[in-house]
């Protein structure tokens, strides 16, 4: 299994496997062959469907100057559903190409080719392999993270931290319309700033984190600087529920890492067994495993023990199985905006649960991985972010 640090990755939004792995393929591909003319770049499947919406080719085009993008809706059968090729050209003619594949959480894979995003660090694919290990050893969750990941992790998470607060707090102060043509307005800092009255502190709690979310997510819809955690689409939900415990419960910055850590490996698992990408699994791909990473990460933060971290994250990852992925218009707004706050207040209920039921419970975190990755590939084609069903088709803006 991979370095959770490749979970986290600091870019601009609106989509992790529309903008920010898209950018990086660019980047790649203009540093391989710097002395072409011109280039032509042709996305495939999911992302010609949503991609004029997410702006890929925008962060295509900033990478790769004087560069043609077609977007092909038509060609079937891909190897992956977010497929791009890229070829160079030079005095007219085309003399080198790479197709490349944006696999979630801006992560990219290069076809015949092994990235520094495929190399393994852990032995275990599993978490039940996880457990054992610390249960053998007996050591924490933590440790295991830090034995597995060498030097430099912490510094890591911590400008990955860094990233999150930032997002959360321009997000709390901006107001206006997000691009797009929804005319959606922001709300993060409405909800942050109007208190109702008689308001009890467990709707001030509610209402913070949901403020939070909103903050990243709006943030991310309007192509700002935010962390996949997994993707940008879900990015939101994971600094919604730490800001929280940290600025609002007192938990200190060192203890707020070691969660960052839990609910990175956790992430790391779902992408290693299954997929964190909307345009394969649909939007349980990308919000379930926030929300499971955001739990086991809390259940961590309160000192949980191995199988009620365990058991957050099932519940979570459970109860959001066959969540379809149908942005309206194809941009990360509705309802990706509004699911980061549920995803994050349901993070907060799984964990409650967790530390009263894991030894009732019957479902491990892998079975529901695997469910979830089943489910996916089982769903229809236009409920996985082609903006063909569901929402994005029934949605006529007169609500």
């Amino acid at each position: 299994m991979k370095s959770i640090k490749s979970v986290y990755k600091i870019g601009n939004g609106p989509s992790s496997s529309h903008t920010v792995a898209p950018y990086r393929a660019a980047k790649l591909f203009s540093e391989r062959y710097p002395d072409a003319d011109s280039y032509k770049v042709t996305l495939y499947g999911s992302l010609a469907f949503t991609g004029e919406g997410h702006g890929t080719g925008k962060a295509i085009r900033s990478c790769l100057k004087n560069c043609t993008v077609i977007f092909d809706r038509d060609t079937k059968d891909l190897p992956h559903p977010n497929t791009m090729l890229f070829v160079a050209v030079k005095d007219g003619r085309e003399y080198a190409s790479h197709r490349i594949f944006s696999i979630g959480g801006g992560s990219i894979r290069i076809e015949g080719e092994t990235s520094d995003d495929e190399i393994d660090i852990y032995e275990q694919k599993s978490f039940t392999e996880m457990i054992e290990v610390c249960k053998q050893r007996n050591i924490s969750l933590v440790e295991f993270i830090k034995q597995a990941e060498g030097e430099g992790l912490t510094d890591y998470l911590r400008t990955v931290w860094e990233a999150m607060q930032s997002a959360v707090r321009r997000g709390l102060k901006a107001s206006g319309t997000l691009p797009g043509g929804l005319e959606l307005e922001r709300k993060a800092k409405l909800l942050f700033e109007k208190r109702c009255y008689n308001e009890s502190a467990d709707v001030t709690m509610n209402r913070m984190i949901a403020a939070y979310a909103y903050a990243v997510s709006e943030e991310n819809a309007d192509e700002q600087l935010v962390v996949t955690a997994p993707t940008c689409g879900s990015c939101g939900v994971l600094p919604a529920v730490m800001y929280h415990m940290q600025y609002d419960r007192g938990f200190p910055e060192n203890e707020i890492l070691d969660a960052l850590a839990v609910a990175g490996l956790i992430g790391n698992v779902i992408r290693t067994n299954a997929s964190i990408s909307g345009a394969e699994c649909g939007c349980q791909a990308e919000i379930g495993s926030a929300c499971s990473m955001a739990a086991g990460g809390l259940a961590a933060l309160y000192g949980l023990n191995i199988d009620q971290i365990e058991y957050a994250a099932e519940i979570a990852m459970e109860h959001n199985l066959g969540l379809t992925c149908d942005p309206v218009k194809g941009l990360v707004q509705i309802p990706c905006i509004e699911r980061n706050a549920v995803a994050a207040m349901r993070a907060i209920s799984s964990v409650n649960l967790s530390r009263f039921l894991y030894s009732t419970r019957k479902i491990s975190f892998d079975e529901v991985v695997a469910t979830m990755y089943r489910t996916g590939k089982d769903m229809d084609e236009k409920y996985r972010e082609t903006s063909h069903g569901g929402l994005a088709q029934i949605y006529n803006g007169k609500a």
